[in-house]
């Protein structure tokens, strides 16, 4: 075993060397994470409470005591990760650079099992740049939450990272425009058997993005929309009989951001009119308007929803730092006469707080952040898709986080 070790080694260090000759270059970077946390009831998370989203709805007993009015908590090393990035060798005028990047989130009930955050090439010639492979969706963009929960910000701030083809032409007054199709693979649609990618699949239709930015001086100011077109399902069953059927939901969504930084300061916000994207850790989803009575094909229409933060951080070795973020469901416009398909479609209204402190050094962060999180449920009215009726929950969440990077 020893001696075969000692091959492979042989072979990395060779490996490397001609890989140098031929202008190739490589650099290792990672992270040890761990977060430790409690919350006050339940909510609506992934990753076991890892990544909070906001608190879940009262759910009495047979006594009248609430269910998830019970308090949790815990201790992870699940975002702890490592990455190589690579630049060379040129493609003709073209720069050439990649990122292979993974962590150990795993999926579904499978934790700590190694998983692709980033893997991408990049082609830039100076002006205009290709991009191929996963990474950062462009609705996360260049413009997001500095705070120290895993959530990042959502559901207020979009949180996707999929596969793409990404076009982006910078001109040298700042003017960047960006154009991008994507694709499903870890973050999913909700649809009729849950979060799949069988919906996007079967669209045969990427997500489109395009968007427009301004950047100098510290700042970066600008706007984008997003196309999501997915077919819900192919085919129904009435009765005893199976129908083949073309249905398709198609949703808009557009978002506005800026971030202004300094030396000590960072000043960042977004909003967005935002539909269906439950695919992005957002609330959303779609809803049936009518149903054929013999074939029971459907049509759909998307839920809309409004999402609104901003995030003020301060300071250098110590960083206090201020992020709010509030949403509000506007409904579908339409009247809903069948099923709902989505996340949190019965929350009116969610509003945020996150109170964050963190010490600062060379390769290291240690922080604390107090957030407390409300909720509004209630009743759906199906003449739009609205809510109605509401009461309010609250989630009081406290995070401690250390992080090592190298």
């Amino acid at each position: 075993m020893k001696r075969y070790l000692l091959l492979f080694a042989a072979l990395c260090v060779t490996v490397a060397g001609y890989a140098q000759k031929k202008d190739f270059s490589y650099k290792f970077y990672g992270q040890v994470r761990g977060d430790l946390f409690y919350n006050s009831r339940a909510n609506s998370e992934i990753v076991d409470g890892l990544f909070h989203l906001y608190p879940k709805d009262k759910n009495p007993d047979a006594d009248g005591k609430d269910l998830n009015a019970t308090a949790n908590g815990s201790f992870y090393l699940l975002y702890s990760r490592l990455g190589v990035d690579l630049k060379g060798p040129n493609i003709g005028k073209a720069v050439a650079t990649a990122k292979l990047e993974a962590d150990f989130r795993g999926s579904g009930s499978n934790w700590a099992v190694l998983r692709i955050r980033h893997a991408y090439v990049n082609l830039d010639w100076g002006k205009s740049a290709v991009l191929i492979g996963q990474t950062w969706h462009p609705l996360f963009g260049d413009v997001f939450p500095q705070m120290l929960n895993l959530s990042t910000g959502a559901p207020f701030q979009p949180f996707n990272r999929s596969p793409m083809i990404r076009y982006r032409y910078t001109s040298g007054k700042g003017l960047q425009l960006t154009g991008a199709a994507i694709w499903q693979l870890q973050y999913l649609s909700a649809g009729p058997n849950g979060k799949s990618e069988e919906y996007i699949k079967n669209s045969c239709i990427p997500e489109i993005y395009v968007s427009a930015d301004y950047k100098a001086d510290g700042l970066i100011a600008g706007v984008g929309m997003e196309v999501l077109s997915l077919k819900p399902r192919q085919q129904t069953t009435v009765g005893d009989h199976i129908y083949k059927v073309s249905e398709r939901v198609t949703a808009l969504s557009f978002e506005a951001h800026a971030k202004y930084t300094t030396q000590d300061w960072l000043v960042s916000g977004k909003t967005l009119l935002a539909s269906n994207l439950t695919q992005a850790c957002m609330l959303g989803g779609y809803a049936v308007t009518s149903i054929d009575p013999r074939t029971g094909e459907q049509e759909y229409t998307p839920y809309r929803h409004s999402m609104t933060w901003l995030n003020v951080v301060y300071g250098k070795k110590w960083k206090p730092g201020l992020f709010v973020g509030y949403l509000k469901n506007l409904g579908t416009g339409k009247t809903i006469a069948g099923p709902t398909y989505g996340v949190g479609l019965d929350v009116d209204q969610v509003f945020t707080t996150n109170l964050q402190l963190s010490y600062n050094l060379p390769h290291w962060k240690l922080g604390l952040e107090y957030s407390p999180s409300l909720a509004w449920y209630g009743d759906m009215n199906a003449k739009n898709g609205k809510i109605e009726n509401t009461h309010s929950v609250t989630n009081h969440r406290v995070l401690g986080v250390m992080i090592y990077t190298f």
